[in-house]
C-alpha cells in the first residue's frame, strides 16, 4: 500500500514538474528574426530586389545585435552573396570572413566561394 502511495505521489510530482516546464518557452539558439521569410522570398523571386533584401537583412542584423541574439549559420554568407550580386566585392569578402569566424566549420566552403569569386573577376 505504501509503495502505491509513493508511486502515485512521484507520478503527480513528475506531472506537475513537466507541466511547469511546458509553460516555459525556450529561447531559440539563434536570433532568426525574419531571415527565414527573407530567404524564402529571395528564392521565390529568383533574387530580384537584392538591394531591398540587403537593407532588410542589415536591419534584422542590427535587431539581433541589440537583443544579443546569435546570428544563424549562413546569414553572413547569404548577405555576402547579395552584396556580390550588386558588385560590392569588398563587402562580400567581409561577410564571408565573418561567417568563417562565427562558424569555423564553414571555412573550407567560404574559402571556396572567395576563390571562385576572385577567379570570376579576373576573367
Amino acid at each position: 500500500m505504501m509503495n502505491k502511495k509513493l508511486a502515485a505521489g512521484f507520478a503527480l510530482g513528475l506531472a506537475l514538474a513537466l507541466s511547469g516546464c511546458a509553460n516555459h518557452q525556450q529561447k531559440s539558439l539563434y536570433g532568426w528574426g525574419n531571415y527565414q521569410d527573407q530567404l524564402y522570398e529571395h528564392f521565390k523571386t529568383e533574387g530580384n530586389g537584392n538591394a531591398a533584401e540587403i537593407a532588410a537583412l542589415e536591419e534584422n542584423l542590427q535587431k539581433m545585435r541589440a537583443n544579443n541574439d546569435a546570428v544563424p549559420p549562413g546569414y553572413h554568407a547569404h548577405l555576402g552573396m547579395l552584396y556580390a550580386s550588386i558588385g560590392k566585392e569588398d563587402q562580400l569578402i567581409q561577410e564571408l570572413q565573418t561567417e568563417k569566424t562565427l562558424f569555423p566549420e564553414s571555412a573550407p566552403y567560404m574559402d571556396f566561394l572567395m576563390r571562385n569569386y576572385k577567379k570570376g573577376l579576373s576573367k
